[in-house]
């Protein structure tokens, strides 16, 4: 063993708990584990997790042991494929199972922040270090096979003999393990330490012996299809290697200068997207807006430049748009600061104390150098106001920070965006205003320039920030009397846009046309079979573990949607909206403990954090594409055993005629639109066929998503409490 070490001197515990202040399983168990282990077995999640096993720091010391890695991965394939696979390995599961890795591979080999771990796992692939092999549930799947990449299973081995296996809630898609130790829990067996002991061991070994040789019951475990195998090592740069792992840990050292945390065991690290992002806004004079995906820890990636704010004497101003992502961020500042013995005001959401004796003039002073640090916490209607913009101290010395940083661009909001400030940081998955350049432009002036390059719903999912989900759009008609309806107002539509053309001849003729576009539009979004549809989704697909959210148009609809579910005996329906009695706090408190089906409006677009939700049903029509983008990307985030999240997607289809191409709704077109390029990236594209065909029936271009309009202060939303 290389420098006298082994496994029995590494003095592990039986349990590890991750925690801030708690045990970093990376530092304390897993590197130095590797370090020292010539074997590492692993039963892991899926195949692009596995580059995050790759520990950097003790990797180049595991192969100089003369380790090896056998890695046993999860395909994820849609619902045909993976039937094809529980069926046998038949030639088309075959093939569709060299495709989607082959097209995984290339996509993580494209990403520059997945580059480099890329091609080292190519090339330990290439040389043998690394063995993988591809799992599925088969037809005859018993209990704990079902379970496989759930349990989590790791065993290690040193050359003296020496066994540990661990098992747990490790997290497998954080990147750079090494540093971040982003893992929640694992139980720890050690060979040489009790009979008990040894016998789980062998026990779990014996478990992975059957299922690396396909021999247990109920799964199904072969080699990577060899077309795929071979795209894989043609990337490889054997030579190369460990000079990459030297430059991902170089980069892992300078990600721990921007942890908020790094003078604190078990610290939380930024991933590469941040620290990219980071680094780019720093070389932009610290500013600029992230337009970053929902779930890709916009949050934290403020804290971040926070914390580097805090240790520079400025005064963040943290502005945001919701009573409830007001009361997230206190959270977040709370525990990421309490070390720092940071001061916070809060503002807004009927926090009042700023007003007091002018103390938001007194707090937001420049700091003297023996003053705690200090920060301020605003909801933006309240830090809109004439009070709040006329004591605030203003100057170099207030870094701005918006959250949803297009609010900023309403029509309301817009006086905070003639004050003074030093560093302006603005987040936002979606910075454009729909249909408004003018506060679009006010937005990018302010914050100076989006930060190259934005980090995508696809990036995320890729690096794992997101869950991979399947699509399930579904097209239906409007009754008769709607579709006639619908028919009559498109007549009008059609007759008062060539008056329009002409405005000499009638100039009233602009704002008659909008009404009766709003008009069909609530054609649409009121469709009645949207109830039945729901009803017969949820009833087919819904299982009593699951957590679903239901996103309807009005409260007619919502109630409609509720009485039929209960009807239909469907347990744990819960109702979320503004108007609803009771504690909507602790209605998604008990619906993320024990599942059921959420129906909302509008409440969950913005800023509501429900990570355990496996299943979004998307009734609402809308104008905003924000809200297409905020209700799908919700459901994508990533939650302990949520392997895969489904989308189902109710969309109207009215009769057109061929003379009426051109002539189609915005809000429709726009949603089939974006619903298209949405189905296109999930794990199932080819569900979006019939959307495609219809597009082309209806003249629409399915590669454009019309603009639509910005809602800023919905009545049904979640909005901020002026105070």
């Amino acid at each position: 063993m290389t420098g006298g070490q082994s496994l029995i001197k590494l003095n592990l515990r039986r349990t590890y708990h991750k925690g801030r202040g708690k045990d970093d399983i990376a530092r304390d168990f897993y590197l130095p584990a590797l370090a020292v282990s010539r074997s590492y077995d692993r039963a892991v999640g899926y195949f692009s997790s596995s580059i995050y096993l790759l520990a950097w720091p003790s990797l180049r010391q595991f192969v100089e042991n003369g380790g090896k890695i056998r890695l046993l991965c999860s395909p994820v394939l849609s619902a045909d494929d993976e039937n094809a696979m529980r069926q046998g390995y038949s030639d088309r599961a075959n093939e569709a199972l060299a495709v989607q890795i082959s097209a995984q591979f290339a996509q993580m080999l494209s990403s520059p922040s997945l580059m480099k771990p890329t091609t080292v796992l190519a090339s330990l692939i290439a040389s043998g270090v690394i063995d993988v092999r591809i799992a599925w549930v088969s037809a005859a799947a018993e209990g704990r096979v079902t379970r496989i990449f759930h349990d989590k299973l790791g065993i290690l081995e040193d050359t003296d003999g020496n066994r540990v296996a661990f098992k747990g809630s490790m997290n497998e898609t954080w990147p750079a393990l090494s540093l971040d130790g982003n893992i929640e829990s694992i139980d720890v067996f050690a060979s040489w330490r009790d009979d008990s002991e040894q016998q789980r061991i062998e026990d779990e070994a014996a478990y992975f012996e059957d299922l690396w040789n396909d021999r247990w019951q109920g799964a199904r475990v072969k080699p990577l299809p060899e077309s795929a195998r071979s795209e894989i090592i043609s990337a490889a740069e054997p030579d190369r290697w460990v000079s990459l792992v030297e430059d991902i840990c170089t980069e892992l050292d300078h990600a721990a200068m921007w942890s908020i945390e790094s003078d604190r065991q078990g610290g939380r690290m930024p991933r590469a997207h941040q620290v990219e992002a980071l680094d780019a806004w720093t070389a932009s004079n610290r500013r600029g807006i992230l337009e970053h995906a929902t779930g890709s820890g916009k949050t934290f990636t403020a804290l971040c430049a926070i914390g580097a704010s805090l240790r520079l004497r400025e005064i963040p101003l943290i502005a945001v748009p919701s009573e409830l992502l007001l009361e997230q961020w206190e959270t977040e500042m709370r525990e990421a600061f309490a070390a720092s013995g940071l001061e916070l005001l809060m503002c807004g959401a009927g926090n009042d104390r700023w007003r007091s004796n002018a103390l938001l003039r007194n707090w937001t002073r420049a700091l003297s150098s023996d003053a705690k640090p200090r920060a301020v916490l605003t909801t933006i209607q309240t830090a809109s106001s004439p009070q709040f913009l006329g004591l605030c101290a203003w100057g170099a010395h207030i870094f701005m920070v918006a959250d949803e940083v297009h609010r900023l661009g309403a029509v309301e909001a817009r006086g905070i965006l003639a004050f003074e400030t030093g560093p302006r940081l603005g987040l936002s998955a979606t910075p454009t205003r729909a249909g408004d350049p003018d506060g679009t432009s006010a937005v990018l002036s302010y914050f100076e320039r989006v930060v190259q390059p934005p980090f995508t719903l696809q990036d995320a999912i890729l690096v794992g920030t997101l869950t991979p989900y399947a699509y399930h759009p579904m097209a239906i008609e409007l009754e008769a009397d709607e579709q006639v309806e619908w028919q009559r107002l498109t007549k009008e539509i059609r007759r008062l846009t060539a008056r329009h053309r002409d405005k000499d001849q009638d100039a009233g003729a602009g704002v008659r046309l909008k009404i009766l576009q709003v008009q069909r539009a609530r054609v649409a979004k009121g469709a009645r079979r949207k109830v039945a549809a729901a009803v017969a989704i949820v009833v087919a697909h819904y299982r009593p573990d699951e957590r679903w959210i239901i996103y309807c148009d009005d409260q007619s609809q919502l109630a409609q949607i509720a009485t039929a579910l209960r009807a239909a005996g469907v347990r744990d329906v819960f109702e979320y909206h503004s108007a609803m009695r009771g504690d909507r706090r602790a209605t998604l408190t008990v619906f993320g403990e024990r599942g059921g089906v959420v129906v909302s409006i509008r409440c969950l677009d913005e800023g509501v954090d429900i990570p355990a939700v496996t299943h979004a049903l998307i009734l609402a029509s809308s104008r905003n594409p924000r809200e297409f983008i905020q209700r799908r990307g919700r459901v994508l985030r990533r939650f302990p055993g949520k392997y895969l999240a489904h989308v189902f997607d109710v969309l109207v289809t009215p009769s057109i005629d061929l003379e009426e191409r051109g002539d189609f709704d915005g809000m429709l077109e726009g949603e089939l639109a974006r619903a298209i390029e949405f189905g296109r990236h999930a794990i199932n594209p080819a569900a979006i066929s019939d959307l495609e065909r219809i597009a082309v029936r209806m003249g629409i271009e399915s590669s454009v998503a019309l603009e639509g309009f910005e809602d800023d202060y919905e009545q049904d939303g979640a909005g901020a409490v002026n105070g």
